[in-house]
């Protein structure tokens, strides 16, 4: 089960990375009242139940055990990308999700540890509301589904063959029985719910002076730039690259003022001032909040 605030966070997620391409979905919204009825239920059910259940679940649960049922989570849906790729007439991602599928589930014992990537096999990832849209399905009002959150009406047939179709759904309904399947549903929940928290699109939301209509815009931006191809992040630097940038920026010797105060130099004032710098570890520091957060020294960062 994929819940309302789950789909926020990868409409959040990848609305900043996309927001300077062009083809954005208009937001068609003619049952906004609706709408806005069903998005006030989900966020009281969010304030009561699963927020709740999320601070205890990240509270018990270590980080490199979150990423781990990241990784399986996002493993068990490789099947289904692999066949939506197919449908959509991409061969190349469908064998890329089917790559990601068998290294993942092999070397990476069942997504615990993502390999392939490593091994150059990025995620592709395709829904089969993705798949109604590319086969010329046309774009369909805004809808907030109880539970599942953002959505269209295209989007949530989508969603409604995903529950009986996708394989990994198929598998664990005939060989778990209902109080682990449950479990697994719960774990989904929470998964998402952390992920949620850890973004910062919670803060983002809270701060909007109208959280409904931001996060209607962000899906929207989202889905048109998943429909085409335009994956989450793909615009930023991975977090290796940011602190490989960052290390080289914190090491330049130029930043860096001498120990010895004899070795300081006086600046010119009749030289010609050099430009102010603007590459890549610039915008990298210039977007790194005040309280830096390296990843060999979080605590509980994910």
């Amino acid at each position: 089960m994929r819940l309302s605030l789950l789909l926020l966070l990868a409409a959040m997620l990848g609305g900043c990375a996309t927001s300077g391409s062009g083809g954005a979905m208009a937001e068609n919204d003619p049952y906004e009242g609706f709408n806005r009825g069903v998005w006030e239920f989900n966020q009281a059910i969010d304030t009561v139940a699963i927020k709740p259940a999320t601070t205890v679940y990240r509270t018990v649960t270590p980080v490199p055990a979150r990423r781990g049922i990241r990784g399986i989570l996002a493993n068990l849906s490789e099947p289904f990308n692999f066949i939506n790729n197919l449908l959509q007439g991409k061969p190349d991602r469908a064998f890329n999700s089917l790559g990601r599928f068998l290294v993942n589930s092999t070397i990476g014992v069942g997504g615990l540890a993502d390999h392939a990537t490593d091994l150059g096999l990025p995620p592709t990832d395709e829904d089969f509301g993705q798949t109604l849209a590319v086969a010329g399905a046309k774009e369909s009002p805004y809808l907030v589904l109880p539970l599942l959150g953002p959505s269209t009406v295209r989007d949530a047939v989508g969603t409604a063959v995903e529950f009986v179709a996708d394989p990994a759904r198929i598998v664990i309904n005939e060989e778990l029985t209902a109080t682990q399947e449950y479990a697994v549903t719960g774990t989904r929940v929470l998964n998402g719910r952390s992920q949620l928290i850890e973004s910062g699109a919670e803060e983002l939301l809270d701060s909007s002076a109208d959280p409904y209509a931001a996060a209607r815009s962000a899906y929207f931006q989202r889905r048109s730039a998943a429909i085409r191809d335009e994956e989450a992040g793909a615009a930023t630097l991975t977090p290796e690259e940011e602190n490989q940038l960052l290390d080289e920026a914190l090491e330049d010797p130029i930043a860096i003022e001498p120990a010895d105060p004899e070795d300081r130099l006086e600046p010119d004032p009749t030289a010609p001032q050099e430009p102010s710098p603007s590459g890549p570890e610039t915008a990298l520091l210039d977007r790194l909040p005040d309280n830096v957060l390296r990843d060999d020294a979080v605590s509980g960062g994910e």
